[in-house]
């Protein structure tokens, strides 16, 4: 008898009638027999995901008893894990995306099913290493919860992939200048439809990409991660990051967020970037967000981004977080003392150490310097050795009988007596 997959979603493929769609294709979730809609088009995955897991939440109510592992299905882990653990994550809806990816292949499974070869299939339909990984970890916290909580008798390894090389893709200077420029100059191209030249492409007086040249200042000056430039604010609120023009400090944990292992600590903020942001201040360009469009903070600049460095023609792959490990690379080559650096940087001395510190001019230099060249031979220095007077040895007094009757070992001798 075929074994229950359990909750899952399914893109249902678009209907057409006469040539025509008379329906998209949408995200549903199947249950067994039944298809629950959930109003997600094809596009908005991360949306059903979402949506999966919150029918989950609710559909089951896990038994909260120790038993074995053999009869403890993982669907029940998940759920108490996001019910008991998720209120405490820094993204909740992250966090829902994530059991739902694992709830789809692990659900029906049993907890002692979990194993190097399962993990190893998991990676494979998964299809990405680094986001498999990411997942398992959870699986792993969720099962280590479970254990915590005295739910289950028996012991459960998940097996992780190994991590992945470090990017250490950086941009030179000139790099980075070539990257503001074509942000700056780029203009917006529209196709002609009417008229003589109709069908050709022209250039307008808008420049799609200024705010992104903004975005790359503050990412190249402090090192920050998209998510705290996107919602860096000159004003304090809900949700945002907050600049401190008054007193030159860049508060990158946003109001009301948790603080969570990707260090996001404040740093106090260059003098140029200062100059920056006065400008834009003044000039209205900065109104409410540093990084504005239309008026409204960016939730992503992950397009205008790629855009940008087929503009400026930059080779490798370079992505919003090439702009932290440039930070952290300058810094390094700087010679930035390196406790000073973590700190602006907001990562761990470690990390900065194994990563970026084969930049810093004083890295392994004396090792260097050393092999290179002979060492010095001192010669010897004889010190004198004191030596203390040797006493004299007693002689032995040999009593010959009666008060004054004595005489030493010496005139023993000397009389014949030995």
């Amino acid at each position: 008898m075929p074994r229950s997959k359990g909750p899952r979603l399914w893109l249902r493929p678009a209907e057409r009638c006469a040539g025509s769609i008379a329906r998209r294709a949408t995200w549903v979730i199947r249950d067994g027999d039944q298809y629950i809609a959930t109003g997600c088009i094809a596009s908005e995955a991360a949306q059903a995901q979402v949506k999966l897991a919150a029918y989950i939440t609710e559909k089951y109510q896990p038994r909260r008893k120790e038993r074995d592992i053999e009869q403890i299905i993982i669907a029940d882990v998940l759920s108490i894990y996001l019910d008991d653990c998720g209120a405490a994550q820094a993204s909740v809806a992250q966090l829902e995306s994530r059991m739902a990816r694992l709830n789809e292949f692990w659900g029906s499974r049993k907890l002692s099913e979990i194993n190097g070869q399962t993990c190893r299939e998991f990676v494979k339909s998964r299809g990405s290493v680094g986001g498999a990984r990411r997942d398992l970890e959870d699986l792993r916290a969720a099962i280590g919860h479970h254990n915590k909580e005295g739910l289950h008798r028996g012991v459960v390894r998940v097996v992780l992939p190994p991590k992945g090389p470090p990017r250490t893709r950086w941009l030179t200077r000139d790099e980075a200048a070539r990257l503001l420029w074509a942000c700056w100059r780029t203009r917006e191209v529209q196709t002609i439809h009417r008229g003589k030249f109709k069908g050709q492409k022209a250039e307008t007086d808008k420049h799609p990409l200024h705010h992104l040249a903004r975005f790359i200042l503050l990412g190249l000056y402090t090192g920050t991660r998209a998510s705290a430039i996107a919602s860096a604010s000159l004003n304090k609120g809900e949700g945002r990051s907050y600049v401190d023009m008054d007193h030159g400090i860049f508060y990158r944990l946003a109001e009301g967020n948790r603080e969570s292992n990707k260090r996001q600590s404040p740093a106090p903020i260059p003098p140029r970037l200062i100059a920056h942001l006065r400008r834009w201040r003044d000039k209205g360009i900065a109104r409410n967000y540093v990084v504005e469009w239309a008026g409204q903070p960016v939730k992503s600049v992950k397009t205008a981004f790629k855009s940008a460095v087929r503009f400026a023609k930059l080779d490798g792959k370079i992505t919003p977080h090439t702009l932290r490990h440039t930070a952290a690379t300058w810094l390094m080559q700087a010679g930035v003392d390196v406790w000073q650096a973590a700190g602006f940087l907001g990562m761990s001395v470690e990390t900065l150490l194994r990563v970026y510190g084969h930049h810093h001019p004083a890295h392994m230099r004396a090792a260097a310097h050393a092999i290179g060249y002979r060492p010095r031979v001192s010669l010897p220095v004889t010190l004198p050795v004191r030596t203390s007077a040797r006493r004299p040895i007693p002689q032995r007094i040999e009593n010959i009988g009666g008060p004054g009757r004595t005489r030493t070992s010496n005139q023993t001798v000397m009389s014949g007596r030995l």
